[in-house]
């Protein structure tokens, strides 16, 4: 679980990193990443308002993330 989190993290990370640079989205390393991360984000977005052309989602998805992993820890070390 811990793994699948960490990986999602970085998904999430490649995914802002390719929206801030405008990388081709038709790319196939883009399309990956977008169907990787999307059913994460998709269901933030339905609750999340847009705050003009802002999508906070991917760091909402990414601090739950890391909760996540911070209570999988915590119950791999008791």
């Amino acid at each position: 679980m811990i793994i699948l989190a960490i990986v999602l993290l970085i998904a999430i990370a490649i995914r802002v990193i390719f929206s801030l640079i405008n990388f081709d989205t038709s790319n196939p390393l883009s399309v990956f990443v977008q169907e990787i991360t999307e059913p994460i984000l998709a269901p933030i977005r339905q609750f999340m308002p847009r705050i003009g052309m802002l999508d906070l989602s991917p760091m909402v998805a990414y601090f739950v993330l890391i909760l996540i992993i911070q209570a999988a820890q915590r119950l791999l070390l008791n």
